[in-house]
């Protein structure tokens, strides 16, 4: 994300799931998000959602390129090109796009992650074509020289500063991916690292954008108030030229191997005022079916006060000001999170005690029907309240299309959030939590850490 907004690494790892009515789950009917599906002769995937609610429409286009595919010892890389593509085109100028966008009083962004880079625009509807030209533009046309390189370069390791290195706890979080994979390049964390990002050369950038922003490896959503022939029309116009390269998109095929021990490391950091733990357990692809019960898990130990993880380790015991525990779904091998932020004058091990007993009594007790009801409630009234816009179906389209495989997931999802039973949250945490083997990483304040080695020296 470019730096004038917030941060990725802001919101993790709160969990901010909206609550809803207190209604059943079950009892809820929620209307499929109708979309319509092309592929274009050369591999450009377009997904459609027509909505005349309002005069807008969102242009969203997701490539099938992220921080797993940075090069070898270019870790950062995806995320650096995200703010490449907002510079200059043979037909664009830099920063053109927001002139385009906010000039008629819409907005845009990007945003990368472990296996995507989307670029989403929102702009009133007589804008459209204006948009899907620009897009097509970038995608055919980008021209990056020197000067524009090095000064984006400097801007995301300004953001690299400021979300992770002055950031109490943007390290520990950091952390968590390479310390959890031992192949799998979802160990890179998406940021990358100051070194490997002024490494980075400008033929790097040619060459990256020469492997991966290709039709073939895009996927074109466009939901709003727009005719859809006038629309075929037009993503015939500007992206139906742009020819397919004859070499096939670089996939990733390593497999992360099976854990076969328990692994624990430490790491220091000298703005974060008290320590902090996490947890982590690898899970399925986000396309296997226990996702949702994962989600579900995950919400029933840290949505809101009332919650198991917030309730054991924070109001009670009081040995922690933060718990909770979140799920990494990703196209390949994810994680189950769990983690604590310690009250003062408390250790992790503290932490950690009663973390794990909390998760083992959820997988083993009764799950009182009420509380189920209530967090999966909770979970479809967030899942509903982010369709109520063009542009928030658009982006469960495309999560549901690339992370997830299918776009009918969008719908199968929460056939299959409303079909979860305490049994299904139960099978999911023995199978791949309490059952399995994790990473356990210790977050010590400098002094605290110092203080400690000294006292094992004695």
């Amino acid at each position: 994300m470019r730096m004038r907004r917030a941060s990725w690494l802001a919101a993790i790892p709160l969990l901010a799931l909206a609550a809803g009515m207190p209604l059943k789950a079950a009892e809820l009917a929620v209307p499929p998000v109708q979309y319509h599906q092309r592929t274009l002769p050369n591999g450009l995937e377009v997904l459609s959602i027509e909505d005349h609610a309002s005069p807008t429409v969102t242009v969203q286009v997701w490539y099938h390129v992220g921080s797993k595919d940075d090069p070898q010892g270019r870790s950062g890389f995806a995320h650096l090109f995200e703010h490449l593509m907002f510079k200059s085109t043979a037909h664009m100028h830099a920063e053109q796009m927001d002139r385009l966008t906010e000039d008629v009083g819409g907005a845009n962004n990007a945003s990368t992650g472990d296996d995507i880079t989307n670029y989403y625009e929102v702009i009133p509807s007589n804008y459209l074509q204006t948009l899907l030209w620009a897009e097509a533009e970038r995608l055919s046309n980008l021209n990056v020289d020197e000067k524009n390189f090095r000064s984006e370069r400097a801007v995301v390791e300004e953001e690299y500063r400021q979300s992770v290195l002055a950031n109490p706890y943007g390290k520990l979080f950091n952390s968590i991916d390479p310390h959890s994979f031992t192949v799998h390049p979802y160990k890179r964390p998406t940021i990358g690292s100051i070194e490997n990002l002024e490494a980075a050369s400008l033929q790097n950038v040619i060459d990256f954008h020469r492997t991966f922003y290709r039709p073939d490896n895009a996927t074109l959503i466009v939901a709003g108030d727009f005719d859809p022939r006038q629309l075929d029309a037009w993503v015939d116009r500007y992206f139906g030229w742009i020819p397919k390269p004859a070499a096939p998109v670089p996939q990733v095929t390593v497999q992360e191997p099976v854990r076969t021990q328990d692994k624990r490391y430490t790491e220091t950091s000298a703005s974060a005022p008290l320590p902090a733990l996490a947890i982590s357990w690898l899970i399925p692809p986000a396309r296997d079916a226990d996702t949702v019960p994962l989600q579900v898990a995950s919400a029933l130990l840290s949505q809101g006060e009332s919650s198991r993880l917030y309730q054991a380790l924070v109001y009670r015991a009081q040995v922690a000001q933060q718990a909770g525990a979140q799920v990494d779904a990703r196209v390949g091998p994810g994680l189950f999170v769990a983690y604590a932020i310690l009250a003062s004058g408390h250790k992790p091990a503290e932490a950690e005690k009663l973390l794990l007993a909390e998760i083992a009594r959820l997988a083993s007790q009764p799950i009182p029907a009420a509380e189920l009801d209530k967090v999966k409630t909770q979970l479809l009234t967030s899942e509903i309240k982010g369709r109520q816009t063009a542009q928030g179906k658009a982006f469960g389209l495309g999560q549901a299309a690339l992370i997830e495989g299918d776009p009918a997931r969008i719908n199968g999802d929460l056939v299959a959030l409303q079909r979860v039973s305490a049994a299904d949250v139960q099978r999911v945490l023995r199978r791949y939590v309490t059952g399995a083997h994790s990473v356990t990483i210790d977050y010590l304040p400098q002094a605290k850490a110092a203080g400690e080695l000294q006292g094992v020296a004695r």
